[in-house]
């Protein structure tokens, strides 16, 4: 196995198969950061959603995508310009790894891309001695799928962060209260089969349980960007926290369980998840 895996690899706990899988692509994600960091990409860009949260913000969960919003709108940003860069940076650790963009079935400001490969010939780089490549299908695909918001809302707040493998790198990032804004929002109007994401139930415990407090002017942005809000008004935290606890009142929290379940190692931190648990905690919520 190539060194800078093993030194990133040392840092997991693997008990387990599943583990071990998710450890593969977390590191793919951070190496994927990385090449994006040795090109003006962050120069235009910034990293948000519940990735970055992990990296940056020792959020316990995996998270599937590696998301990001441009700073000023920019509908003639060309996200293919960064793959063969990224492609070859990820070459350069032993991955055989694709970077593609994906077509678009229907009209949005998100541009997306996937860098993927063979989940069985992946796993075999970071786990030589191990049978747990054995176990995969053949034509098993590994991808982590990048996305970037070309007309992001106003009003986030940024910040620069670094890590230091698989190379040290910069990255520059929204600030927490503007990554809670994002996190609220997606509590708020994001719906997945007609329901709620556990995911964002988890992540918004994590955000209140570290005091993190919400950028309100960015919030109210993205809910009168989503409709979610009449545009030229705006909410005050007291709104928020009335609305976070109507949309509370109205989730099924033992399907909200079943979609975070895959991604966390401690089921128990679920068993108290209710209406009134998440509308106690919502007034904690507070703005800056």
């Amino acid at each position: 196995m190539n060194n800078i895996l093993a030194s990133m690899l040392s840092g997991y706990e693997l008990r387990s198969d599943y583990d071990r899988k998710n450890a593969m692509k977390e590191i793919i994600q951070e190496i994927v950061l990385c090449s994006l960091s040795r090109t003006d990409f962050f120069k235009h860009a910034a990293f948000y959603g519940g990735t970055a949260l992990r990296i940056f913000y020792g959020l316990d969960r995996f998270s599937e995508n590696l998301d990001f919003s441009l700073k000023e709108p920019d509908d003639g940003l060309d996200l293919s310009a960064y793959l063969p860069a990224l492609e070859n940076e990820v070459r350069s650790y032993g991955l055989n790894l694709k970077a593609e963009v994906k077509a678009k079935t229907k009209e949005s400001f998100v541009q997306s891309a996937f860098v993927k490969g063979n989940t069985r010939e992946q796993l075999l780089l970071f786990y030589p001695d191990e049978s747990i490549s054995s176990l995969v299908p053949e034509n098993e695909t590994v991808k982590i799928k990048v996305e970037v918001d070309t007309n992001p809302p106003p009003f986030a707040g940024y910040e620069k962060q670094y890590r230091l493998l698989p190379i040290p790198y910069e990255v520059g990032l929204y600030d927490a209260p503007s990554l809670f804004a994002g996190k609220i929002h997606a509590v708020l109007c994001r719906g997945w089969k007609n329901r709620v994401k556990g995911r964002d139930l988890y992540d918004f415990v994590f955000y209140v349980s570290r005091k993190i407090p919400v950028n309100l002017q960015h919030l109210n942005a993205r809910l009168e960007d989503s409709g979610f809000i009449p545009d030229g008004t705006s909410l005050t935290i007291q709104n928020v926290k009335e609305a976070l606890c109507e949309r509370f009142a109205s989730i099924d929290y033992v399907n909200a369980r079943q979609d975070v379940l895959p991604f966390i190692k401690n089921p128990a931190s679920l068993d108290v998840w209710s209406a009134d648990f998440f509308t106690r905690i919502a007034q904690d919520v507070n703005a800056v």
